[in-house]
């Protein structure tokens, strides 16, 4: 009889699918690994499975342990599976951005789930990181994997996912593209190829929002750079120890957008029913492979998981029509406007240090009635004209204190792929202006006239 004693022997030795459609007009052979075959729907079952067992051999995981561990949903799924088998519980916890699918296949698997604030530093107490850290630090014989700086994450991929993309393209692979979150897959199986092929281009796959490129361009972590994204498992606001930067060749990044759309590409177009993260790395791979692949080369790209992690978001046409993420737009994008400016749009601020005298001469002087509030390179607040001329109103010698007094928080900053449909929920009464920082990392400000001006115009 041929069977496998438990589910997690059925981990690993995914197939290579070749794309036939999304990549028309680009040379080369393009490949994806895809790595929803794993028995829990995603690539995270290897690595999952790697900790647990390294785990159990350093003898930090003992019987009758619990799981603790922050996740995006899929390494928890991972993570779930191998206790099932090896007799653990497990507690997850999850950012409040994931899809109610992750969560709800967690329930299923038995774990138990915490949801945490998105929109907080990554050492706030309510993060989903310092919160699987203080769970670890207070219930007994538990172990916290941390797949970020684990270093099994990594070896997962270098023991298992390089030596079957070597095996299955029989060495002819010259490009591996990933999208880099923990930075386990794309840096373990890596460095695996390279040892076989020095010459070979890995190209990672990040997120506006995210860390990653800028780092790796100019070695500065930049958290301007930082503002939330809606997609899921890449890009970070920190720096995972398995991202290891020597391994990554170059860096694309994906707007959430078209991560969006090239997902539900794969899905209609060739067949692969997969995450987002997918269709980001997709994307990223062939915007890439567009100027660089010659035609015998041959990409190899990852895909995370499965699409049933996402029925409720960029398998939901409403859902994907009210963020703007349509493929036949008929609105601008926050960078359309800000093009169409000509220069209009160049961001007047004031430093918190100024009086609210010389706050008001500027926004008079330049016909603004939103004025950003800066400390040194830092948006730290914002003044609003109406809200301003009240409280001066109730109190006259406003005018000669310091800005940061009055000041009300910053304007939000939103990503540049925004569509207008979306930036006017966004823009509010209380909240009449956002900022967008523009691929030269200048600053631009919106606002409701702004808004008004692009649909008297489009």
């Amino acid at each position: 009889m041929k069977y496998y004693n438990s589910i997690i022997e059925t981990i690993g030795d995914t197939p290579l699918v070749k794309l036939n459609s999304v990549n028309k007009g680009i040379p080369g052979t393009i490949l994806v690994k895809v790595e929803y075959f794993n028995p829990g729907n995603s690539m995270k079952d290897r690595m999952a499975l790697k900790m647990v067992e390294d785990a159990e051999a350093a003898g930090l995981l003992k019987p009758g342990g619990t799981i603790i561990e922050g996740t995006s949903g899929n390494t928890g799924m991972g993570l779930a599976l191998a206790a099932i088998s090896k007799g653990y519980k497990c507690i997850f916890t999850l950012a409040d951005k994931q899809s109610q699918e992750k969560i709800d296949i967690l329930k299923a698997v038995g774990a138990e789930v915490i949801v945490c604030p998105t929109n907080v530093e990554p050492d706030d107490p309510r993060s989903y990181y310092s919160v699987a850290k203080k769970l670890n630090k207070d219930i007994p014989n538990s172990f916290y994997p941390n797949q970020y700086d684990n270093t099994s994450n990594a070896q997962a991929h270098y023991e298992t996912t390089g030596p079957e993309i070597w095996r299955d393209t029989e060495g002819k692979i010259t490009h591996w593209a990933a999208g880099v979150g923990t930075g386990g897959s794309m840096c373990g199986t890596a460095k695996y190829l390279k040892e076989q092929n020095a010459d070979i281009v890995s190209v990672g796959i990040d997120t506006y929002g995210s860390v990653f490129k800028k780092y790796k361009e100019t070695g500065v972590f930049d958290e301007k750079e930082i503002y939330p994204y809606l997609t899921e498992g890449i890009g970070e606001d920190i720096l995972p120890k398995n991202v290891d930067f020597d391994l990554i060749d170059t860096f694309v990044k994906v707007t959430d957008k078209d991560g969006a759309i090239m997902t539900r590409r794969l899905a209609r177009e060739e067949g692969m029913f997969c995450g987002w993260s997918c269709g980001s790395a997709v994307a990223g791979a062939l915007e890439y492979a567009k100027e660089n692949l010659k035609e015998d080369d041959v990409m190899v790209i990852i895909l995370p998981d499965h699409g049933t992690r996402y029925l409720g978001k960029i398998y939901n046409d409403d859902w994907m029509k009210a963020r703007g993420f349509v493929e036949n737009r008929s609105f601008d994008s926050a960078a359309d406007i800000i093009t169409h400016q000509n220069g209009n749009g160049k961001l007047t601020t004031i430093e918190q240090s100024a009086t609210v005298g010389e706050a008001v001469k500027l926004m008079t002087g330049n016909s603004i009635s939103q004025l950003p509030v800066t400390n040194g390179n830092e948006f730290v607040g914002s003044l609003i004209d109406s809200k301003l001329l009240a409280q001066m109103i109730e109190d006259p010698e406003l005018k000669t204190k310091p800005v940061s007094e009055v000041m009300d928080p910053s304007f939000q900053f939103v990503s540049p792929d925004n569509t207008l449909d979306v930036l006017s929920s966004v823009i509010t009464k209380d909240n009449p202006a956002v900022l967008v920082r523009d691929e030269k990392n200048e600053v631009h400000i919106l606002t409701r006239h702004d808004l008004l001006n692009a649909m008297t115009n489009n």
